[in-house]
Formats: structure tokens, C-alpha cells, sequence
């Protein structure tokens, strides 16, 4: 009998990550980071020259994440140290030029250094690339944006590890308040039964008096406004939907949010029926945590 697939964790769309690199005097670093997003939506930042690691690093990214607007960037620098000089010396001769300008006007003649450290007065010259150093420079840097969006994946999945717990204890409040609401003494058979004899017989004794059908009417108005038991039963149903959800894991942050939604829709509800003073503060609570946790799903992927 094969088994049944092993649950996923909860993954978090928020996260930042690293990576650097050297090879022949270039060094680079790769940084990546993610947040909330509707979908998976993946922008990169690349210097000119590297271009062709655009699609592998998409590729990268929407085989290890889900949900979220990524950012990437990479960049690279070039050692310089020990590089060949050229002298400009058509640029030289324009500085010499103006220097002797200046110099007639009174001024003092330039010195050597002084004219050398003009910028673009001496260029460094860059050693011709062959291809097998292009395609390991390109390979490893390929390799970094990959240990980049790994390190993402591993702090989305550590942040979800958090929020899980958080979304655990609201589920566990939601649940201990709906018990509370189904346990007001309001919402007790006798009671209920109490409250609908008196509000029929202030209908009855209405002045004019009602007719048979507005009367019917009236009445079943006022036994389906105090009957909760329905949104409490809805409540109680979406609980333990939120647990499964939570226990099956993975890319479940749109189901949740739904939820949420429905969540809500049954504490309003709760709320605009209630005639009990009690029952409309557990109401209010219901609706602060159930915001509290559609706030925190926002960062479910």
C-alpha cells in the first residue's frame, strides 16, 4: 500500500539572502529577496555582460519558490591590481593644452603627477577574455545566484516555521471563543424560548394591530435574528478547515486568505444578531483575531 505524501511546511513570502564569489581577480555578490505577492513574480538586476544567466536564474527561482515578488541582483567587480596601464594621449595633449592656457595667464606650470592624475589620463588595460574563462566565470556565478535562492527558499521556510506557530494560537483563540459564544446564557434554549414570548406578545399587543401575515412574518424575523447557531456551527466548521489547511502545508496562503474571508463573514454576522451584551464583546474578539490572522496569512506562499 504506497504511503500517504508526507505533509509540507507552512513557507513564508518574505525573506533575504547572499551569496558571493571570486574567479581571476573578479568578484561578485548575488542578493536576493522576496515579498508578498499575489503570484510569482521575478525581477533581475544583472550587469552588461552577464544576460545569459537571466533565464537560469528565473528558472532558479520559480522551481524553488511559489508565491512573491523576488528581486535579484547581482554585482561584479573587476580587480584592477597589477593591470597594465595605457596613456591616453590625445587626452593628455587637450590637459597640456589648457595647462599652457592657464600658465600664460599667469599661472604656474603644471607638475608631471598632477597631470597623471587627471581621470582617463592613464586606463587600465583589460586582458582579452577567452571563451573557456568567459563560460567559467559565467558557471560560477551561476552557481552563486543558485546558493542565493537556496538560502531564500531556507529563510522563507524558517520564517514560515514562525508564523505557523503564531497561526496555530489564533486558530486555537478563534476556537475557544466561538466556545464561549455557543455557552453565553442568552443563547440557552430557555432563554431564547423566554425572549421570543415576550418580543411575540409586545407584537401581538400592537396598536393597530397587525395582520395574520405581517405578524407571521414579524415572528419569523425575530427566531431567525436569535438564532446563532448556524454562524457558530459555520465557525466551528471553518476551524477545523484552517487546521487541515495548516497541516497540509506547502502553497496553501490563497485557501487561507479565502478562509478569512469566511471567517469573517460569520463573526459580522454573529455580531449584527446579537441582543446580548456579552455576546457582542466575544463578537468583537472574534473579529480582532480573525484580522490579527488574515493579517499574518498575507504572508503565507
Amino acid at each position: 500500500m504506497p504511503q500517504a505524501p508526507a505533509p509540507q511546511a507552512i513557507v513564508s513570502m518574505t525573506g533575504f539572502a547572499r551569496a558571493d564569489g571570486a574567479l581571476a581577480g573578479t568578484h561578485w555578490t548575488v542578493e536576493v529577496k522576496s515579498v508578498n505577492g499575489r503570484a510569482l513574480d521575478v525581477r533581475c538586476r544583472l550587469p552588461g555582460g552577464f544576460d545569459a544567466l537571466e533565464a537560469p536564474a528565473r528558472a532558479e527561482i520559480t522551481r524553488q519558490l511559489k508565491r512573491g515578488n523576488v528581486s535579484l541582483t547581482l554585482s561584479v567587480v573587476r580587480a584592477q591590481a597589477g593591470a597594465p596601464m595605457r596613456l591616453n594621449r590625445e587626452l593628455l595633449a587637450q590637459v597640456v593644452q589648457l595647462a599652457r592656457e592657464i600658465e600664460g595667464a599667469g599661472a604656474a606650470p603644471p607638475r608631471i603627477d598632477a597631470l597623471l592624475a587627471v581621470r582617463g589620463i592613464l586606463e587600465p588595460v583589460e586582458e582579452q577574455e577567452t571563451e573557456e574563462g568567459r563560460a567559467a566565470l559565467e558557471e560560477a556565478v551561476a552557481a552563486s545566484i543558485a546558493q542565493a535562492v537556496a538560502r531564500l527558499a531556507t529563510a522563507r521556510a524558517d520564517e514560515g516555521r514562525h508564523l505557523a506557530g503564531v497561526l496555530a494560537g489564533q486558530i486555537d483563540t478563534i476556537e475557544t471563543l466561538t466556545r464561549a459564544a455557543s455557552q453565553v446564557a442568552s443563547l440557552q434554549p430557555e432563554a431564547l424560548r423566554s425572549r421570543l414570548r415576550q418580543q411575540l406578545q409586545a407584537l401581538l399587543e400592537a396598536l393597530p394591530a397587525l395582520p395574520e401575515e405581517r405578524l407571521a412574518q414579524e415572528a419569523a424575523l425575530l427566531i431567525a435574528k436569535a438564532d446563532v447557531r448556524e454562524e457558530l456551527d459555520r465557525l466551528r466548521a471553518h476551524v477545523a478547515q484552517a487546521r487541515a489547511l495548516m497541516k497540509e502545508g506547502g502553497a496553501v496562503g490563497r485557501r487561507l486568505d479565502f478562509l478569512c474571508q469566511e471567517f469573517n463573514r460569520e463573526a459580522n454576522t454573529l455580531c449584527s444578531k446579537s441582543a446580548d451584551v456579552e455576546l457582542t464583546r466575544i463578537g468583537l474578539e472574534l473579529k480582532a483575531t480573525i484580522e490579527q490572522f488574515r493579517e499574518q496569512v498575507q504572508n503565507i506562499e
